[in-house]
């Protein structure tokens, strides 16, 4: 069962993913590589950088990437150009199997990768699941209804992340398409 809840990145996805998991009953805990992102969302209960004016109550927030990873599961929501590095990172935290959802679209510069295959590589112990569809970090944060797909190879990992961060407002349904998944959000902005 999912009771924790890691999430890398503090940008405007990643605190709006941690509200989601905050407000699906989960235990937060955010983690940020800037120092005044850190400070200003356990100071003022909000991100006035990435979403100004939504309060981020019982969420706080580190710069400790092995705290963030301290959680049942851990959604990787940086963007995709900076996957690799923070996955890279994050590696060593990170024990086997465990659930490792990738919240970026598209594919690596470079090598044409997609995101999982770029964390298959640095972190291969991960049980790598995939979140993606038609959304955008404001609606998601003022609780505006909200479809996603979370997609595994593991059915039942798909199942549980979905009961994990489900909610009233935002609603994943599970796959196992997970190539389908990432291909269909790498090119959905093209």
């Amino acid at each position: 069962m999912i009771e924790t809840i890691g999430v890398l990145g503090g940008g405007s996805w990643g605190t709006a993913l941690a509200l989601v998991a905050s407000r699906a009953g989960r235990k937060v805990r955010l983690w940020a590589r800037d120092h005044d992102t850190v400070s200003a969302i356990d100071e003022t209960h909000e991100n006035p950088r990435y979403l100004p004016g939504i309060r981020l109550d019982h969420i706080p927030a580190t710069g400790n990437i092995g705290a963030a990873l301290r959680a049942d599961a851990v959604l990787l929501a940086v963007p995709a150009q900076s996957v690799r590095a923070v996955a890279t990172i994050a590696a060593p935290y990170i024990a086997e199997g465990h659930p490792l959802v990738i919240c970026a679209k598209g594919l690596e510069r470079g090598t044409a990768k997609r995101m999982s295959e770029v964390v298959a590589e640095v972190a291969p112990g991960a049980a790598v699941a995939v979140l993606s569809g038609p959304s955008f970090a404001t609606d998601v944060a003022a609780g505006l209804p909200t479809a996603v797909t979370i997609a595994a190879d593991n059915e039942p990992l798909a199942l549980s992340l979905c009961h994990a961060l489900g909610g009233g407002t935002f609603r994943p349904y599970a796959e196992t398409d997970l190539i389908g998944v990432e291909i269909g959000g790498a090119v959905k902005n093209v």
